[in-house]
Protein backbone atom coordinates (compact mmCIF):
# COMPACT_ATOMS: atom_id res chain seq x y z
CA UNK A 1 0.00 0.00 0.00
CA UNK A 2 1.54 3.62 -1.22
CA UNK A 3 0.30 6.05 0.92
CA UNK A 4 1.06 9.96 -0.83
CA UNK A 5 1.65 13.17 1.19
CA UNK A 6 -0.45 15.92 0.85
CA UNK A 7 0.47 18.29 -2.44
CA UNK A 8 1.32 21.09 -0.50
CA UNK A 9 3.47 19.16 2.35
CA UNK A 10 7.21 19.77 3.01
CA UNK A 11 10.27 17.65 4.10
CA UNK A 12 12.82 19.41 5.82
CA UNK A 13 15.23 18.38 8.54
CA UNK A 14 16.39 20.81 11.52
CA UNK A 15 19.02 22.07 13.20
CA UNK A 16 20.39 25.08 15.91
CA UNK A 17 23.05 27.12 16.24
CA UNK A 18 24.95 26.44 19.06
CA UNK A 19 24.47 22.52 18.57
CA UNK A 20 26.17 22.82 14.76
CA UNK A 21 28.21 25.87 14.17
CA UNK A 22 31.09 25.73 16.33
CA UNK A 23 32.98 29.11 15.56
CA UNK A 24 32.19 29.68 19.22
CA UNK A 25 34.84 32.86 19.91
CA UNK A 26 35.55 33.78 15.99
CA UNK A 27 34.39 36.70 14.29
CA UNK A 28 33.18 38.75 16.89
CA UNK A 29 30.92 36.04 18.07
CA UNK A 30 30.81 36.34 22.36
CA UNK A 31 29.60 33.50 25.00
CA UNK A 32 26.41 32.88 24.71
CA UNK A 33 24.17 31.18 28.09
CA UNK A 34 25.42 27.58 26.42
CA UNK A 35 28.89 28.34 26.56
CA UNK A 36 29.03 29.60 30.52
CA UNK A 37 26.80 26.74 30.89
CA UNK A 38 28.86 24.06 29.45
CA UNK A 39 32.22 25.22 31.94
CA UNK A 40 30.38 24.43 34.73
CA UNK A 41 31.70 21.32 36.07
CA UNK A 42 29.35 18.69 35.71
CA UNK A 43 26.68 20.03 33.78
CA UNK A 44 27.24 18.50 30.55
CA UNK A 45 28.07 14.51 30.18
CA UNK A 46 32.13 14.21 29.31
CA UNK A 47 32.38 18.55 30.00
CA UNK A 48 31.70 18.91 26.54
CA UNK A 49 30.84 22.11 24.27
CA UNK A 50 29.74 23.67 21.34
CA UNK A 51 32.94 25.20 20.25
CA UNK A 52 33.83 23.25 17.57
CA UNK A 53 30.51 20.70 16.97
CA UNK A 54 29.70 20.02 13.37
CA UNK A 55 32.12 23.39 12.08
CA UNK A 56 28.86 24.05 10.13
CA UNK A 57 30.22 28.23 10.70
CA UNK A 58 32.69 27.02 8.11
CA UNK A 59 31.84 23.96 6.27
CA UNK A 60 28.02 24.88 5.54
CA UNK A 61 28.82 25.10 1.55
CA UNK A 62 29.50 21.22 2.15
CA UNK A 63 26.62 21.06 4.50
CA UNK A 64 23.79 22.39 2.09
CA UNK A 65 25.15 20.65 -0.70
CA UNK A 66 24.44 17.41 1.37
CA UNK A 67 20.70 18.98 1.72
CA UNK A 68 20.38 19.01 -1.54
CA UNK A 69 21.38 15.30 -1.63
CA UNK A 70 18.57 14.29 0.28
CA UNK A 71 16.18 16.36 -1.43
CA UNK A 72 15.51 18.30 1.46
CA UNK A 73 12.54 20.75 0.54
CA UNK A 74 13.24 23.30 3.72
CA UNK A 75 16.00 23.62 6.40
CA UNK A 76 15.14 24.65 9.79
CA UNK A 77 18.21 26.76 11.32
CA UNK A 78 18.40 29.11 14.09
CA UNK A 79 20.29 32.32 14.22
CA UNK A 80 22.59 32.91 16.97
CA UNK A 81 21.36 35.84 19.20
CA UNK A 82 25.32 35.88 20.32
CA UNK A 83 27.03 36.31 17.11
CA UNK A 84 24.34 38.68 15.74
CA UNK A 85 24.33 40.97 18.93
CA UNK A 86 27.62 39.94 21.15
CA UNK A 87 26.89 40.61 24.85
CA UNK A 88 23.16 41.76 23.73
CA UNK A 89 24.72 45.07 22.16
CA UNK A 90 25.65 46.51 19.22
CA UNK A 91 25.44 44.40 15.83
CA UNK A 92 28.25 42.21 14.56
CA UNK A 93 28.38 42.83 10.86
CA UNK A 94 30.54 39.53 10.83
CA UNK A 95 27.96 37.71 12.31
CA UNK A 96 25.12 38.98 10.09
CA UNK A 97 27.12 38.03 7.52
CA UNK A 98 27.27 34.21 7.90
CA UNK A 99 23.36 34.26 8.12
CA UNK A 100 22.82 35.64 4.79
CA UNK A 101 25.79 33.60 3.30
CA UNK A 102 23.58 30.67 4.64
CA UNK A 103 20.61 31.74 3.37
CA UNK A 104 21.96 32.39 -0.03
CA UNK A 105 23.62 28.94 -0.21
CA UNK A 106 20.01 27.84 0.21
CA UNK A 107 18.41 29.69 -1.95
CA UNK A 108 20.55 28.52 -4.31
CA UNK A 109 19.85 24.88 -3.77
CA UNK A 110 16.33 25.71 -3.88
CA UNK A 111 16.31 24.72 -0.31
CA UNK A 112 13.10 27.05 1.41
CA UNK A 113 14.69 28.49 4.47
CA UNK A 114 12.84 28.06 7.68
CA UNK A 115 14.22 30.94 10.36
CA UNK A 116 13.99 30.29 13.93
CA UNK A 117 15.11 33.04 16.23
CA UNK A 118 15.90 31.67 19.40
CA UNK A 119 16.82 28.57 19.98
CA UNK A 120 18.86 28.76 23.86
CA UNK A 121 21.63 30.78 23.12
CA UNK A 122 20.84 33.97 25.09
CA UNK A 123 24.11 36.23 25.43
CA UNK A 124 25.69 35.70 28.68
CA UNK A 125 26.14 39.33 29.63
CA UNK A 126 22.12 39.10 29.41
CA UNK A 127 22.17 36.25 31.57
CA UNK A 128 24.27 38.22 33.95
CA UNK A 129 21.71 41.08 34.17
CA UNK A 130 18.78 38.32 34.59
CA UNK A 131 18.38 36.72 31.47
CA UNK A 132 14.36 36.03 31.04
CA UNK A 133 13.50 36.92 34.32
CA UNK A 134 14.11 40.46 33.42
CA UNK A 135 11.62 42.19 31.56
CA UNK A 136 14.11 44.13 30.04
CA UNK A 137 15.33 41.08 27.93
CA UNK A 138 12.46 41.31 26.07
CA UNK A 139 13.32 44.58 24.78
CA UNK A 140 17.03 42.99 23.78
CA UNK A 141 15.09 40.23 21.58
CA UNK A 142 13.14 42.70 19.74
CA UNK A 143 16.62 44.66 18.82
CA UNK A 144 18.22 41.47 18.02
CA UNK A 145 15.02 40.40 15.85
CA UNK A 146 14.87 43.36 14.02
CA UNK A 147 18.52 43.38 12.88
CA UNK A 148 18.02 40.20 11.37
CA UNK A 149 14.71 41.02 9.52
CA UNK A 150 16.80 43.84 8.18
CA UNK A 151 19.57 41.70 6.94
CA UNK A 152 17.20 38.64 5.42
CA UNK A 153 13.77 39.51 5.59
CA UNK A 154 14.00 40.25 1.54
CA UNK A 155 15.16 36.54 1.23
CA UNK A 156 13.36 34.71 3.84
CA UNK A 157 9.68 34.12 4.42
CA UNK A 158 9.30 31.63 7.01
CA UNK A 159 10.16 33.22 10.76
CA UNK A 160 9.50 31.35 14.09
CA UNK A 161 10.04 33.73 17.06
CA UNK A 162 11.29 31.08 19.97
CA UNK A 163 11.70 27.21 20.31
CA UNK A 164 10.32 25.37 22.78
CA UNK A 165 9.90 27.88 25.42
CA UNK A 166 9.16 25.09 28.34
CA UNK A 167 12.69 24.20 27.91
CA UNK A 168 14.30 27.53 27.93
CA UNK A 169 12.10 28.39 31.19
CA UNK A 170 11.02 25.61 33.47
CA UNK A 171 14.03 23.33 32.12
CA UNK A 172 16.29 26.01 32.22
CA UNK A 173 15.36 28.25 35.30
CA UNK A 174 13.08 25.92 37.12
CA UNK A 175 14.75 22.47 36.77
CA UNK A 176 18.50 23.18 36.08
CA UNK A 177 19.31 20.38 33.83
CA UNK A 178 19.64 23.21 30.72
CA UNK A 179 21.46 26.65 30.69
CA UNK A 180 21.55 28.69 33.26
CA UNK A 181 20.69 25.95 35.42
CA UNK A 182 18.80 27.33 37.89
CA UNK A 183 16.24 25.42 40.45
CA UNK A 184 14.06 28.11 41.47
CA UNK A 185 10.09 28.16 40.36
CA UNK A 186 9.80 32.13 40.54
CA UNK A 187 12.47 32.24 37.51
CA UNK A 188 10.78 29.69 35.92
CA UNK A 189 7.34 31.34 35.70
CA UNK A 190 9.51 34.54 35.04
CA UNK A 191 11.17 33.49 32.29
CA UNK A 192 7.94 31.89 30.62
CA UNK A 193 6.00 35.14 30.82
CA UNK A 194 9.02 37.26 29.54
CA UNK A 195 9.72 34.31 26.54
CA UNK A 196 6.21 34.75 25.48
CA UNK A 197 6.00 38.57 25.51
CA UNK A 198 8.92 38.78 23.87
CA UNK A 199 7.14 36.43 21.15
CA UNK A 200 4.13 38.43 20.80
CA UNK A 201 5.47 41.86 20.70
CA UNK A 202 8.29 40.38 17.84
CA UNK A 203 5.18 38.86 16.01
CA UNK A 204 3.62 42.12 15.87
CA UNK A 205 6.97 44.10 14.33
CA UNK A 206 7.21 41.91 11.90
CA UNK A 207 3.63 41.83 10.69
CA UNK A 208 3.69 45.46 10.91
CA UNK A 209 6.96 45.88 8.23
CA UNK A 210 5.82 42.94 5.91
CA UNK A 211 1.87 41.52 6.41
CA UNK A 212 3.24 38.91 3.60
CA UNK A 213 5.57 37.19 6.37
CA UNK A 214 4.45 33.60 7.71
CA UNK A 215 5.19 34.29 11.37
CA UNK A 216 4.88 31.78 14.12
CA UNK A 217 6.28 29.50 17.49
CA UNK A 218 7.80 26.11 17.98
CA UNK A 219 6.05 24.46 21.00
CA UNK A 220 7.53 21.18 22.13
CA UNK A 221 4.57 18.86 23.61
CA UNK A 222 3.73 15.84 25.46
CA UNK A 223 0.69 13.77 25.31
CA UNK A 224 -0.10 12.68 28.69
CA UNK A 225 -1.84 9.23 29.59
CA UNK A 226 -3.08 7.96 32.92
CA UNK A 227 -1.51 4.62 34.00
CA UNK A 228 -4.96 3.54 35.54
CA UNK A 229 -7.87 5.58 34.02
CA UNK A 230 -10.02 4.96 36.97
CA UNK A 231 -7.68 6.28 39.14
CA UNK A 232 -8.49 10.07 40.03
CA UNK A 233 -4.72 10.15 41.20
CA UNK A 234 -4.03 8.97 37.91
CA UNK A 235 -6.02 11.65 36.21
CA UNK A 236 -4.70 14.55 38.40
CA UNK A 237 -1.13 13.74 37.47
CA UNK A 238 -2.16 13.64 33.88
CA UNK A 239 -3.66 17.08 34.19
CA UNK A 240 -1.10 18.93 35.65
CA UNK A 241 1.65 17.56 33.45
CA UNK A 242 -0.82 18.68 30.44
CA UNK A 243 -1.64 21.98 32.12
CA UNK A 244 2.55 22.52 32.90
CA UNK A 245 3.91 21.44 29.76
CA UNK A 246 1.06 22.28 26.93
CA UNK A 247 -1.74 24.51 28.50
CA UNK A 248 1.05 26.94 29.74
CA UNK A 249 1.75 28.10 26.62
CA UNK A 250 -0.71 27.28 24.19
CA UNK A 251 -3.49 29.07 26.34
CA UNK A 252 -1.96 32.74 26.15
CA UNK A 253 -1.08 32.22 22.77
CA UNK A 254 -3.97 31.13 21.63
CA UNK A 255 -6.90 32.22 24.28
CA UNK A 256 -4.78 35.04 26.35
CA UNK A 257 -4.33 33.58 28.98
CA UNK A 258 -2.86 31.36 31.47
CA UNK A 259 -4.24 27.94 33.04
CA UNK A 260 -6.49 29.17 35.89
CA UNK A 261 -5.95 25.68 37.46
CA UNK A 262 -2.06 25.09 37.17
CA UNK A 263 -1.59 29.04 38.87
CA UNK A 264 -3.90 27.78 41.51
CA UNK A 265 -1.69 24.30 41.52
CA UNK A 266 1.77 26.30 41.70
CA UNK A 267 0.96 28.41 44.09
CA UNK A 268 -0.50 26.04 46.78
CA UNK A 269 3.41 24.81 46.47
CA UNK A 270 4.86 28.01 46.24
CA UNK A 271 2.58 31.41 46.83
CA UNK A 272 5.57 33.96 46.42
CA UNK A 273 6.55 32.52 43.49
CA UNK A 274 2.77 33.00 42.38
CA UNK A 275 2.87 36.50 43.48
CA UNK A 276 6.16 37.65 41.39
CA UNK A 277 4.68 36.14 38.22
CA UNK A 278 1.15 37.62 38.45
CA UNK A 279 3.35 41.37 39.61
CA UNK A 280 5.19 40.92 36.47
CA UNK A 281 2.39 40.25 34.08
CA UNK A 282 1.50 44.37 33.01
CA UNK A 283 -2.00 45.56 31.20
CA UNK A 284 -2.17 44.56 27.89
CA UNK A 285 0.78 41.50 28.11
CA UNK A 286 -1.79 38.85 27.50
CA UNK A 287 -3.08 40.39 24.61
CA UNK A 288 -0.11 40.99 22.98
CA UNK A 289 1.12 37.11 23.91
CA UNK A 290 -1.94 36.34 21.73
CA UNK A 291 -1.07 38.01 18.49
CA UNK A 292 -2.31 35.99 15.19
CA UNK A 293 0.35 33.37 14.18
CA UNK A 294 -0.02 31.58 10.56
CA UNK A 295 2.37 28.42 11.43
CA UNK A 296 2.85 26.99 14.41
CA UNK A 297 5.49 24.27 14.87
CA UNK A 298 4.84 21.01 16.69
CA UNK A 299 7.97 18.94 18.55
CA UNK A 300 7.09 15.95 19.52
CA UNK A 301 9.67 13.08 20.82
CA UNK A 302 7.93 11.03 23.15
CA UNK A 303 4.62 11.18 25.42
CA UNK A 304 4.12 10.00 29.28
CA UNK A 305 2.33 7.32 31.51
CA UNK A 306 1.55 8.81 34.50
CA UNK A 307 0.77 7.71 37.90
CA UNK A 308 -0.32 9.60 41.18
CA UNK A 309 1.88 7.25 43.12
CA UNK A 310 5.44 6.12 42.86
CA UNK A 311 5.56 2.62 41.21
CA UNK A 312 7.62 -0.07 42.84
CA UNK A 313 9.98 -0.47 40.21
CA UNK A 314 10.40 2.95 38.70
CA UNK A 315 11.34 3.37 34.80
CA UNK A 316 14.79 3.34 33.37
CA UNK A 317 15.81 7.25 33.55
CA UNK A 318 15.61 8.95 30.77
CA UNK A 319 18.10 11.98 31.20
CA UNK A 320 21.08 12.94 31.10
CA UNK A 321 23.30 11.57 34.23
CA UNK A 322 24.95 14.83 34.78
CA UNK A 323 26.90 15.73 38.19
CA UNK A 324 24.65 18.90 38.73
CA UNK A 325 21.56 19.09 41.66
CA UNK A 326 18.60 19.43 39.78
CA UNK A 327 15.06 18.81 40.64
CA UNK A 328 11.73 18.43 38.43
CA UNK A 329 11.25 21.26 36.06
CA UNK A 330 7.43 21.10 37.19
CA UNK A 331 6.64 23.35 39.70
CA UNK A 332 3.91 21.61 40.83
CA UNK A 333 5.65 18.38 41.12
CA UNK A 334 4.30 15.84 43.80
CA UNK A 335 2.43 13.44 43.13
CA UNK A 336 3.62 12.93 39.58
CA UNK A 337 5.52 9.41 38.46
CA UNK A 338 6.35 8.10 35.40
CA UNK A 339 5.19 4.21 34.70
CA UNK A 340 6.65 1.67 32.63
CA UNK A 341 4.62 0.62 29.83
CA UNK A 342 6.64 -1.61 27.63
CA UNK A 343 6.98 0.59 24.49
CA UNK A 344 10.10 0.11 22.75
CA UNK A 345 12.91 2.77 23.88
CA UNK A 346 15.71 4.87 22.35
CA UNK A 347 19.23 5.45 23.16
CA UNK A 348 18.05 8.20 25.51
CA UNK A 349 15.49 5.79 26.88
CA UNK A 350 12.90 7.82 25.68
CA UNK A 351 9.59 6.17 24.65
CA UNK A 352 8.69 5.14 20.98
CA UNK A 353 5.16 6.19 20.72
CA UNK A 354 4.51 7.13 17.03
CA UNK A 355 0.51 7.10 17.58
CA UNK A 356 1.07 10.17 20.04
CA UNK A 357 1.93 12.00 17.24
CA UNK A 358 -1.14 11.50 15.57
CA UNK A 359 -3.44 12.53 18.93
CA UNK A 360 -1.17 15.28 19.69
CA UNK A 361 -1.73 17.20 15.87
CA UNK A 362 -5.34 16.26 16.50
CA UNK A 363 -5.50 17.79 19.85
CA UNK A 364 -3.43 20.74 18.87
CA UNK A 365 -5.46 21.26 15.89
CA UNK A 366 -9.03 20.89 16.56
CA UNK A 367 -8.66 22.96 19.94
CA UNK A 368 -6.38 25.78 19.45
CA UNK A 369 -4.97 26.14 16.06
CA UNK A 370 -8.18 25.43 13.48
CA UNK A 371 -10.22 27.94 15.37
CA UNK A 372 -7.56 30.69 15.25
CA UNK A 373 -6.88 30.35 11.31
CA UNK A 374 -3.11 28.80 12.15
CA UNK A 375 -1.53 26.03 10.22
CA UNK A 376 0.50 23.18 11.83
CA UNK A 377 4.17 21.72 11.05
CA UNK A 378 5.98 19.02 12.81
CA UNK A 379 8.93 21.30 13.42
CA UNK A 380 11.10 18.67 15.66
CA UNK A 381 10.79 14.76 15.70
CA UNK A 382 13.40 12.14 15.72
CA UNK A 383 15.49 9.39 17.93
CA UNK A 384 18.98 8.62 18.95
CA UNK A 385 20.38 5.23 18.74
CA UNK A 386 23.92 3.72 18.87
CA UNK A 387 24.72 3.17 15.29
CA UNK A 388 27.01 0.69 13.34
CA UNK A 389 29.42 2.81 11.66
CA UNK A 390 30.94 0.36 8.81
CA UNK A 391 33.52 0.94 6.21
CA UNK A 392 32.31 -0.66 2.70
CA UNK A 393 33.84 -0.36 -0.21
CA UNK A 394 35.86 2.61 0.74
CA UNK A 395 32.85 4.39 1.77
CA UNK A 396 31.39 4.74 5.27
CA UNK A 397 28.22 3.71 5.69
CA UNK A 398 26.02 3.57 8.71
CA UNK A 399 23.53 1.16 9.55
CA UNK A 400 20.68 2.65 11.30
CA UNK A 401 17.35 0.66 10.78
CA UNK A 402 15.69 1.56 14.14
CA UNK A 403 16.01 5.38 13.22
CA UNK A 404 14.38 4.86 9.87
CA UNK A 405 11.80 2.61 11.05
CA UNK A 406 11.13 5.59 14.01
CA UNK A 407 11.03 8.32 10.70
CA UNK A 408 8.56 5.78 8.54
CA UNK A 409 6.19 5.46 11.09
CA UNK A 410 5.83 8.56 12.36
CA UNK A 411 5.50 10.42 8.82
CA UNK A 412 2.60 7.89 8.83
CA UNK A 413 1.63 9.34 12.03
CA UNK A 414 1.46 12.37 10.58
CA UNK A 415 -0.45 11.26 7.57
CA UNK A 416 -3.09 9.79 9.95
CA UNK A 417 -3.53 13.53 11.44
CA UNK A 418 -3.70 14.79 7.83
CA UNK A 419 -6.16 11.96 7.08
CA UNK A 420 -8.27 12.47 10.08
CA UNK A 421 -8.57 16.40 8.94
CA UNK A 422 -5.39 18.15 10.33
CA UNK A 423 -3.85 20.54 8.32
CA UNK A 424 -0.35 19.56 8.49
CA UNK A 425 1.92 21.35 6.33
CA UNK A 426 5.48 19.40 6.75
CA UNK A 427 7.79 17.13 9.26
CA UNK A 428 11.38 18.56 9.82
CA UNK A 429 13.32 15.72 11.05
CA UNK A 430 15.66 16.36 14.08
CA UNK A 431 18.24 16.02 13.08
CA UNK A 432 19.75 16.93 9.97
CA UNK A 433 23.45 16.47 11.44
CA UNK A 434 24.83 14.32 14.59
CA UNK A 435 25.41 17.41 17.04
CA UNK A 436 25.99 18.73 20.35
CA UNK A 437 23.35 17.12 21.84
CA UNK A 438 22.72 19.90 24.97
CA UNK A 439 23.68 18.38 28.38
CA UNK A 440 23.80 15.03 26.87
CA UNK A 441 27.10 16.53 25.11
CA UNK A 442 28.15 14.34 22.30
CA UNK A 443 26.88 11.23 24.13
CA UNK A 444 23.25 10.92 21.62
CA UNK A 445 23.56 10.83 17.77
CA UNK A 446 20.29 12.07 16.58
CA UNK A 447 21.24 12.72 12.86
CA UNK A 448 20.39 11.56 9.53
CA UNK A 449 23.69 12.54 8.64
CA UNK A 450 26.97 10.92 10.60
CA UNK A 451 29.38 13.93 11.83
CA UNK A 452 33.05 12.25 12.41
CA UNK A 453 34.20 14.53 15.42
CA UNK A 454 37.49 14.00 15.03
CA UNK A 455 37.31 14.24 11.40
CA UNK A 456 34.85 16.29 10.34
CA UNK A 457 33.87 13.82 7.60
CA UNK A 458 30.14 13.85 6.97
CA UNK A 459 28.28 10.31 5.81
CA UNK A 460 24.32 10.02 5.12
CA UNK A 461 23.30 7.17 6.87
CA UNK A 462 21.03 4.13 5.85
CA UNK A 463 18.26 6.92 7.16
CA UNK A 464 19.04 9.49 5.93
CA UNK A 465 18.74 7.43 2.24
CA UNK A 466 15.32 6.32 3.06
CA UNK A 467 14.64 10.02 3.89
CA UNK A 468 15.91 10.66 0.38
CA UNK A 469 13.43 7.59 -1.15
CA UNK A 470 10.56 8.94 0.81
CA UNK A 471 10.98 12.30 -0.50
CA UNK A 472 11.29 11.52 -4.17
CA UNK A 473 8.47 9.61 -3.91
CA UNK A 474 6.05 11.78 -1.74
CA UNK A 475 4.76 8.81 -0.36
CA UNK A 476 5.17 5.72 2.17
Amino acid sequence: MTRPFPEKFLFGAATAAYQIEGAAHEDGRTDSIWDAFARVPGAVVGGESGDVACDHYHRYPEDVALMTELGLQTYRFSTSWSRVRPEGGAVNQKGVDFYSRLVDELLGADILPWLTLYHWDMPQALQERGGWTNRDTVDRFLEYAGTMHDALGDRVNVWTTLNEPWCSSFLSYTGGEHAPGHTSIAEGLLASHHQLLAHGRTIQELRGRDAALNLGITLNHTVADPADPQNPADLDAVRRVDGQFNRWFLDPIYRGTYPADIVEDIRAVDAEAVARFEAVIHDGDLAMIAQKIDTQGVNYYHGDFLAGEAPAEPPVAGGPATERATRSPYPSSDGIHSVERGLPRTAQNWEVQPEGLTRLLKRVWFEYAEPAGTVLHVTENGAAYDDVVVVEDGETRVHDERRADYLRAHLGAALDAADAGVDVRGYFYWSMFDNFEWAWGYDKRFGIVRVDYDTQERSIKDSGREYARIIAARAL
